[in-house]
């Protein structure tokens, strides 16, 4: 099923006012990406910290944010589980020195979560050696919990050795497929998620970043905020450790980040036989039949307005528009989205032979054919008005507005019959490529191809602001 309008995890942009987190980098799987660097001697290999922000795209991978060590005999790792587990090991000369893995899942590819592990293992209390933190709190239910033992000295993380971001470091396998932001290291200090995060005075269930510039980061300690999107694995630690990045491009700077979340499509309501990629911005399928995923942010009538594009990567079979799900319209988009189908709302099939329609009927519009590259576009009015435009031009506008007490997600599709591949890629303000030209919606959030109209970018800044 579709995720809520404002996702249920981590929405620390729903609030104003704070830090704000401006970039975060696109970890894009099937592009191998990574970052990595050999550090040096450490302030203290018994005490050390780490902290980022996540963003899930795929939480049925086994995927690692960081690995670091010599060998597969010495090493520490923090990784997800396929089953959804955040896991942390620690090996030294191939025995276990720590394990540490969650009863809790991590499925939501809606939400930005908060991880913080922190380490000294000269504390006498064994279970206060390796502290684990999500979203502020610390964990303390654990299938399994084995704990450094006491004056131990990691032999991976905060060592001499290579430390890896986005892959498995001594196997060069298993790549990050998630948006990363805010990654801090401390070398010589056990510190609590409160060093980096916060939760909001006015909403105090949700926890959101701070500014960590201000922390003693140690020898080995970096602060990779992604800012730059020519070097991206640039520290601004003051300690000049920049990571040299591998399969990383300046277009996998995103703007999409744990205070301003943007709406992306949905790997948990799409056809197995889509592929998204591209942090779930990127849907192509091989395959005979309309495949379908819809996002993960909705709207309503009375909300916005709002605005989003679609880049045509091919020109035969593609299907572009939103509509109601899972509310007595669709229950997902798990089906075949069939061309002209009853179960959706406002939808346009981009072919050299254009139709409209509206709930499976043809909206009777003559349009040109369409090529690659094209852009379409969505304006949804405040009062329900849906128009869609190719390459800015007007296609059409609804005759049928929104209806109130249902929510409205977007939709993307394609079909691959005949052969080949067809691909689109969504954005709904934080796109996958570069624009030629970028334009901000009118509070300055988004980057599109053409001029919003009024509308809104799909982000839990405008969601918070302008309804859903």
């Amino acid at each position: 099923m579709p995720l809520p309008t404002i996702p249920s995890g981590n929405v620390a942009s729903a609030t104003a006012g704070g830090y704000e987190v401006a970039n975060s980098c696109r970890f894009n799987e099937p592009d191998s990406a990574y970052m990595s660097r050999t550090l040096g001697t450490a302030t203290n290999t018994k005490k050390f910290t780490v902290s980022f922000w996540i963003k899930r795209c795929n939480p049925g991978n086994y995927e690692v944010p960081m690995e670091c060590g010599s060998d597969s005999n010495n090493f520490g790792k923090l990784y997800f589980h396929d089953g959804g587990t955040f896991r942390f090991q620690a090996t030294a000369s191939g025995s276990t020195q720590c394990t540490l893995i969650t009863n809790q899942v991590f499925r939501d590819v809606s939400a930005w979560y908060h991880i913080v592990l922190a380490v000294d293992t000269t504390q006498g209390t064994a279970g206060n050696r390796n502290k684990l933190y999500v979203n502020g709190t610390q964990v303390t239910s654990f299938s399994t919990q084995t704990n450094f033992g006491e004056d131990d000295a990691s032999a991976g993380i905060n060592g001499a050795v290579l430390h890896t971001i986005g892959r498995d470091g001594t196997g060069t396998t298993d790549y990050l497929d998630a948006y990363l932001a805010e990654f801090v290291f401390i070398d010589g200090s056990q510190l609590a998620a409160t060093s980096f995060g916060e939760f909001d005075s006015d909403s105090p269930t949700i926890w959101k970043p701070k500014d960590v510039s201000g922390l003693t980061f140690g020898n080995n300690g970096f602060y990779l905020d992604f800012e730059d999107s020519g070097d991206l694995g640039d520290d601004e630690s003051g300690n000049s450790l920049d990571f040299a990045e591998t399969n990383l491009a300046a277009t996998d700077q995103a703007t999409d980040t744990p205070t301003n979340n943007f709406c992306t499509l949905n790997p948990l309501d799409k056809h197995a036989s889509a592929t998204l990629t591209e942090g779930n911005l990127d849907l192509s399928t091989t395959a005979n039949g309309w495949f379908a995923s819809s996002g993960t942010q909705g709207i309503t009538l009375g909300s916005g307005p709002w605005y989003f594009e679609a880049k045509a990567l091919s020109n035969s079979r593609l299907y572009f528009g939103f509509s109601r799900i899972g509310q007595g319209v669709r229950g997902t988009c798990l089906n075949d989205a069939a061309e002209g189908s009853s179960d959706f709302d406002y939808m346009w099939r981009i072919t050299g032979t254009n139709n409209v329609y509206y709930g499976g009927a043809d909206q009777s519009v003559t349009i040109g054919s369409s090529s690659t590259n094209d852009i379409c576009a969505c304006h949804i009015a405040t009062d329900g008005e849906v128009k869609f435009y190719i390459n800015d031009s007007l296609v059409v506008t609804y005759s049928t507005k929104l209806v109130a007490g249902y929510t409205y997600f977007p939709i993307i599709s394609a079909n691959a019959y005949g052969g080949g591949t067809e691909r689109w890629q969504a954005n709904f303000g934080n796109p996958p490529y570069a624009n030629s030209s970028s334009n901000a919606d009118p509070d300055g959030y988004g980057a599109f191809e053409y001029a919003t109209k009024s509308g809104y970018a799909l982000c839990t800044k405008n969601l918070g602001a302008y309804g859903g």
